[in-house]
């Protein structure tokens, strides 16, 4: 706003005349280096000391844009008056947007790296069981896989691309200072799903290699910064949130009914088992057997007060969520205390301490096993499809009823699903982040902090495979069959952070900070394995009644040792410099590369300061940025890899009548062994319009990883098949982009947002020009100058047809597949395999929109991939019609010699299908991922705030992929098995109703 003139308006000359003023904050304080600039011409200058300006030669219809960094850029026409006194107001989003980037914060108009930034309430606008369901599709560059749908189930996120082949490209996650890994198998239950969402404030995704350098090895994956909810000074507030739900599967697959399954076994044997198939009817679908309407609710109190000297946060949380298979759930238990304590002006001690109980119960999905049979025996998905519609789950007793006792015993391949449901598969977790700290300020802008963390984690599995579900034929003294593990892990990191500020009179800024950190992991396990029990009703608490038991067990230590040096300097909050340096020491590498050195350097300039833009009223804020760096990557292989290994045999030798356990050599050392090493470079533009009603920010960036860890074979002479060392190459280049805008922002405000990434990855060597490709599955492939994970297989060309001529070299036939012969040999060999996929999309996507009127708000959130590929593996089980199993939907269309299909094989004993592209299909997909509809209740006494609202998750999604769900990998987390389904759990559709009550 505007103060009153500094004395009466005097009338100005009728030609030109000399202005004076003075700039000022809304407190009164001068504004040191605010710019005056004369619309339309090149009349520009800054305020002196005391915020004083002059300009000379100004006309009385001039008119002054008056800016500074901060705050709220004004217009001032001169009317005859030659001396002002302008107070700027604040631009609280410039001012108040402060990002986390790590061992400190930073105004967000300071940053020259790649960070994006996630609310709160954004994490939490969908129920989530981890923080990285949170962040799916909400970043630009970070592509979130929702491998399996299963509560807390297993979930991959990649920033920028895969980078690594072995090792993990999972970014770092640092929660509270507080270093965590995620990992798992697609049966495992997410390591991230042990943190409550609900306690998170913030969370800060570092990408480039400027940004996530200071974390040097282990930073190479990019780095994702979350901060927990902190105590405030002030009244106590008391919140308590809730919402109860419910959720069934989104999509069932069609599969033959009863009659024409009995018509495809009578085909398949030319034997009429099924003398009168229409009688049999439609039978049972199985899917709806092992599919349920599924609850889920989370209940959480948090209390956050605190004075001037002490202030504490504490929640309670309880999450539960019933998976849409049957037997399968999950439920957490956590609590949460942030204490922060001012001891004295120049001392400062606090804690962070969370504890998490979860108890998970799984199902098995998503076979990896290679073949056709493994997805019908080894999960309850594939039995549920592949049993024969007829056949009945129980006996009239109530008890499981075992295929193989009915149908005369045909049919033994296919378990009862509802057997795969009886079997104990648990995973019981307890898990402790504890940070404590001291800040101490020794002398003006000079600060040392002391931070200890533990990371302390004990989980227990539970495993028991009944006898019950055998076939009685099929009893014998080793069935029954169970495990009992235990493992620990453990990590303590200290870090000690010393951090200097400075302001060199009213232009330059320099701040440096200085880490020294020492970690050291250690893990171990021991399981037992045991079968043959003589009843079911211990289970695996009694394992000592088993006939037969084996035991491992399993101990490791790695150790890490950094120093870190950080230089930030800005000028005029218009250019700034940051510097990084970080040496980082592993015990895992070998003898002669112990130690890595991460550098990193980047700049930033904002070009809406400069004077030539100060007349644009439409621009806000410009800034470009660039960046380069080198991050590390310690995850690629497991403690003691540089070392010569040795490992029992497995067996036991009979030596005149004495058994002995073998030992025998299992690995090479390789003292040159060293980490994976990824150079990055980035250009950047941050763009805001119409005093910030508009946001955009546009990226490139280019990254190669170097001396990738790689497994590398070797020749059987050498007595070891294998050698772990650093001998490949990748690279990751995109485009991202990301946008938000205010549209309306009066009674009615409307605010939409959204993001695409383009990534192109691609294999530049394997192991120094000696491989050129590698199978990882029959059909995914590492192949030099190809995107990882790409898939190779022989070309489909229909069905034989009778009077074609079948090529030699695969099982062809009259009714079969028919392949291409791509290099017209006339023959079908390897040379005609060609890549027929890629499973990487070409761009990933998201978009929301919220509006609010009144006391109702409304939210909308979309995600999705397009032209990515997914070979659904599930197909060559269930398009092959072997008999005994049943069949996709569409095999009522298959080959017969009145039916000259062109789609579906003809009934057939024996052989196999080969594999072709034909189960490659297209991936895309576009989700809408939550709606929400809220309504705040008006004020009532001794209530802060009351509002309730309704939700739908995982509402549709538009895409042409047969299976269950688009959004799948059976590999999981893999980095080069890729876009694979073997009917991984699907997710679930959700709708929910919530409560938000504040004191």
């Amino acid at each position: 706003m505007l103060a009153p003139a500094l004395m009466p308006v005097a009338m100005a000359q009728q030609g030109s005349t000399t202005i004076k003023g003075k700039i000022l904050s809304a407190d009164g304080t001068p504004l040191v280096g605010a710019t005056i600039n004369v619309r339309n011409t090149n009349r520009s200058t800054i305020t002196g000391n005391n915020g004083q300006f002059e300009l000379t030669g100004i006309t009385p219809d001039a008119v002054l844009v008056i800016s500074f960094t901060g705050y709220t850029t004004l217009e001032r026409q001169v009317n005859n008056q030659y001396e002002f006194t302008v107070t700027l107001a604040k631009n609280t989003v410039q001012l108040t947007d402060v990002v986390v980037v790590g061992y400190g914060t930073q105004r967000k108009i300071e940053t020259t790296g790649s960070i994006a930034s996630v609310k709160a309430s954004e994490l939490t606008q969908t129920p989530v069981a981890n923080v990285a369901q949170g962040l799916q599709a909400r970043v630009s560059g970070v592509q979130i896989s929702q491998n399996s749908g299963a509560p807390g189930g297993n979930i991959s996120v990649r920033i920028r691309g895969t980078n690594s082949i072995n090792g993990t490209s999972e970014p770092l996650y640092v929660v509270d200072g507080i270093q965590i890994s995620n990992g798992g198998g697609i049966n495992s239950l997410s390591p991230l799903s042990t943190i409550n969402p609900n306690d998170i404030e913030s969370v800060e995704v570092l990408k480039d290699a400027s940004a996530s350098a200071i974390y040097g090895a282990r930073a190479a994956n990019g780095v994702v910064l979350i901060t927990t909810k902190r105590g405030r000074s002030g009244a106590t507030r008391v919140l308590y949130e809730s919402y109860f739900g419910t959720q069934r599967a989104a999509k069932k697959l069609d599969v033959l009914n009863a009659s024409e399954f009995a018509r495809l076994e009578n085909e398949v044997f030319k034997n009429n088992y099924y003398s009168n198939p229409d009688s049999l009817g439609e039978g049972i679908n199985w899917q709806d057997l092992i599919f349920r309407d599924a609850r889920i609710q989370n209940h959480q109190l948090s209390i956050n007060g605190g004075n001037e000297k002490t202030q504490l946060a504490l929640s309670l949380n309880y999450f539960d969520q019933e998976g849409i298979i049957i037997n399968s759930d999950f439920k957490r238990y956590s609590v949460r205390l942030n204490l922060d304590h001012k001891v004295s002006d120049w001392l400062k001690i606090g804690t962070s301490v969370l504890g998490t109980y979860g108890v998970n119960n799984s199902a098995t999905t998503g076979s990896t096993a290679i073949g056709d049979g493994p997805v019908v025996t080894g999960s309850i998905l594939g039995a549920a499809i592949g049993a024969p519609p007829f056949l009945q789950p129980y006996r009239a007793d109530g008890s499981l009823f075992p295929f193989g006792e009915q149908g005369d015993g045909r049919y033994r391949e296919v378990a009862n699903p509802l057997g795969f449901a009886s079997v104990l598969n648990q995973q019981t977790i307890k898990r402790y982040l504890i940070n404590v700290y001291g800040s101490a300020t020794i002398t003006k802008g000079l600060t040392y902090r002391a931070s200890f963390n533990a990371d302390l984690q004990s989980s227990l599995n539970d495993y028991y495979s009944p006898r019950s579900i055998v076939n009685k034929a099929d009893l014998n003294d080793n069935s029954g069959s169970a495990s009992k593990g235990n493992s620990n892990f453990t990590a303590l990191l200290h870090e000690s952070i010393l951090t200097y500020a400075t302001r060199f009179g009213e232009d330059h800024t320099f701040k440096t900070t200085a880490v020294f950190a020492a970690q050291v992991e250690t893990g171990n396990s021991n399981t037992i394995n045991a079968n043959g029990f003589p009843n079911d009703v211990t289970k695996n608490e009694a394992l000592q009644l088993a006939l037969n038991r084996t035991v491992s067990s399993y101990r490791s230590k790695q150790q890490l040792e950094s120093y870190m040096a950080r230089v930030n300097y800005g000028f005029r909050d218009k250019y700034f410099l940051d510097v990084t340096a970080r040496i980082d020491g592993s015990s895992k590498f070998g003898a002669n590369n112990k130690y890595g050195v991460f550098p990193a350097v980047a700049a930033a300039w904002r070009v809406s300061e400069e004077p030539f833009l100060q007349n644009l009223d439409w621009l806000s804020d410009l800034k470009l940025r660039g960046s380069f760096g080198v991050t590390g990557n310690a995850g690629g292989i497991e403690p003691y890899q540089s070392l010569p290994l040795v490992a029992g045999t497995g067996g036991d030798y009979n030596i005149n009548h004495t058994y002995y356990t073998g030992i025998n050599p299992t690995g090479i050392a390789n003292e040159e062994l060293k980490w994976e090493k990824s150079s990055q470079a980035n250009i950047g533009v941050d763009i805001s319009l119409f005093r910030n009603r508009v946001n955009a920010v546009v990226e490139y960036y280019h990254k190669r990883t170097n001396d990738l860890l790689y497994v590398m074979t070797l020749p059987l002479s050498s007595g070891y098949s294998t050698i772990t060392g650093n001998f490949a190459s990748m690279q990751n280049k995109g485009v991202e982009l990301s946008a938000n805008a205010r549209i309306l922002d009066g009674g009615l405000k409307w605010n939409i947002a959204g993001n695409i990434t383009f990534n192109r990855n691609k294999v530049m060597d394997l192991d120094g020009g000696v491989t050129n490709e590698r199978f990882i599955t029959a059909y995914s492939l590492l192949k030099v100058g190809s995107p990882l994970g790409v898939f190779k297989t022989y070309v489909f060309d229909g069905i034989n047809q009778t009077g074609d001529v079948i090529l030699p070299g695969y099982d062809g036939r009259v009714g079969g597949y028919k392949v291409e012969d791509l290099n017209k040999d006339g023959a079908i060999n390897s040379n005609d395999q060609m890549i027929t996929g890629d499973p990487n999309p070409d761009f990933i996507y998201g978009f929301s929109t919220d509006l609010s009127f009144k006391n109702f708000d409304f939210s909308a959130f979309f995600s999705g991939t397009q032209g990515n590929e997914i070979y659904n593996a599930a197909s060559l089980s269930f398009e092959m019609p072997l008999g005994q199993r049943n069949m996709y939907k569409g095999l009522v269309n298959r080959w017969t010699p009145t039916n000259p299909s062109n789609e579906y094989v003809s009934a057939f004993q024996g052989g196999r299908l080969p594999i072709t592209n034909n189960p490659i299909e297209d991936g895309s997909y576009l989700r809408c991922r939550n709606i929400t509809l809220g309504y705040t209740l008006p004020k009532m006494k001794g209530i802060r705030n009351l509002r309730v609202y309704i939700s739908a998750n995982n509402l549709f999604t538009v895409t042409n992929y047969s299976g269950f769900d688009p959004e799948v990998n059976t590999y999981a987390g893999s980095n080069t098995a890729i876009g694979v389904d073997n009917l991984v759990y699907p997710q679930a559709r959700t709708f929910l109703g919530g409560v938000q009550l504040a004191f």
